[in-house]
């Protein structure tokens, strides 16, 4: 086999703190995450790495593209919301390439097994951006039992057909990729890309008992008057469970030693996510909304017990799969992303290189060069020592004047470089300071 199968997981509002590896507090069942907490022990992870935007369709667009997501029309969109289906803009160009459309010329197999939230057929969707099969929601939130979006229309797919089954739809997801695998199993060495791309622990809040909760939100899937921490950590759980059915599968067929498992999630937490000690959230371009965890395991290629403090961003990741597969990217479309593959062998590996962020949102803009990060919001600069203070609590932007200026400098130098944010882009907010005390 040329390069590892690989399945790239992603999770939805994840906060940097919600799994035990990270820090996070047992619930009252025991573990939230031991099958994540025995990936990250027996592979690596990384306290440093962020995604590409705060908020999920932007992170996807980079996660799909190795790029900044600034570059795509569609990537504007804070997110990209249910009224946009039917348009023939927002959503992610099929000519563009893909990590799934290069892996598929190096001879994978690809499929989408979860969330895709970057356009609606016939304009958009995974069939037309590399993929060979697709299962799961199109939009950016569905009720885990009706698979409702919060326009209340049914967003289950199988390829780019509507269909209804029943089932929670965490579990739903973990049990087609599971499928998946038996089936690519049996079918021959081809090697296989698996996107596995859960909508937990994202709104509504539901777990697999809380099907009569269905009908009570199906009006307002923000569950503005409900959730609570207990539920939201069985949520994580039943993710972990099914990413444990996942890797039961492959350890089944022999192919745990060779295939590299990602997990990530596509921005920083939600209402009852865990972030200590970081500040902010789904959003905000301070640590909480955009340092989020991630895993890689690779028996054939990383070493147990593993830790990274490099930054890296979900681009990054994306530009690794195709350097781990040997696949070469587009020259008509260069990556902006930057290999991990020397620190995944080695996590004392390291190299510089500024990470930059902008939103719409609040006038946010962000750079983090080395334990430097220069911040915007609002109109109000800061500078913070990311080293000494990752909760970004001690402003140093009038102590030290002229590293602000460089940093706000070399920030707009690369804002120069991307497309400006168009004047119709949306910023989507499903609360704010009247439904609760903010962060």
């Amino acid at each position: 086999m040329a390069g590892p199968n690989v399945i790239f997981i992603v999770a939805d509002d994840l906060g940097f703190a919600d799994l035990g590896c990270y820090g996070g507090r047992d619930a009252d069942f025991g573990k939230v995450s031991p099958v994540l907490d025995g990936l990250a022990a027996h592979g690596i992870r990384f306290t440093q790495g962020y995604s590409n935007s705060p908020v999920c369709s932007p992170t996807r667009f980079a996660l799909m593209t190795a790029r900044y997501q600034y570059r795509l029309r569609g990537a504007a969109e804070e997110p990209i919301n249910s009224k946009s289906k039917g348009s023939t803009t927002l959503g992610l160009p099929p000519e563009h390439p893909t990590v799934a459309s290069l892996l598929k010329q190096a001879g994978y197999r690809t499929a989408l097994i979860g969330k895709w939230h970057l356009g609606y057929p016939p304009a958009f969707g995974p069939l037309r951006s590399g993929y060979d099969e697709f299962f799961g929601p199109m939009s950016g939130g569905v009720d885990y039992f009706t698979h409702c979006s919060s326009n209340g229309q049914h967003d289950l797919w199988f390829g780019e057909e509507e269909r209804a089954e029943e089932g929670y739809l965490t579990d739903l997801i973990s049990q087609r990729a599971v499928g998946y695998i038996d089936r690519v199993a049996a079918d021959g060495d081809t090697p296989f890309f698996l996107s596995l791309h859960y909508t937990a622990p994202h709104w509504p809040w539901e777990t697999r008992d809380d099907e009569a909760l269905a009908q009570e939100v199906k009006n307002n899937l923000f569950h503005l008057h409900g959730g609570n921490i207990h539920t939201y950590r069985r949520m994580i759980h039943h993710m972990d469970e099914g990413i444990g059915w996942v890797m039961q599968a492959l350890r089944r067929h022999g192919l745990e030693r060779d295939t590299l498992v990602i997990f990530t999630s596509d921005n920083g937490g939600e209402r009852f996510s865990d972030s200590w000690p970081l500040v902010g959230g789904k959003m905000d371009l301070t640590e909480g909304g955009i340092r989020v965890p991630w895993i890689a395991h690779w028996p054939a290629a990383i070493a147990a017990g593993g830790v990274s403090a490099q930054p890296c961003m979900t681009m990054d990741w994306s530009a690794t799969v195709l350097d781990a597969a040997g696949a070469p990217p587009d020259a008509a479309y260069p990556l902006d992303g930057v290999s991990l593959l020397p620190a995944l062998h080695d996590p004392g590996h390291g190299f510089a290189r500024p990470l930059h962020w902008r939103m719409n949102h609040r006038g946010q803009r962000a750079l983090r060069d080395g334990k430097w990060k220069y911040l915007r919001v609002d109109g109000h600069d800061y500078l913070f020592d990311l080293t000494a203070d990752e909760r970004e609590r001690a402003n140093l932007a009038g102590r030290e004047p002229a590293r602000l200026a460089d940093l706000r400098d070399a920030w707009e130098r690369w804002n120069e470089t991307m497309p400006p944010i168009p004047e119709d882009a949306t910023v989507s907010l499903g609360y704010g300071a009247k439904d609760m005390p903010q962060r």
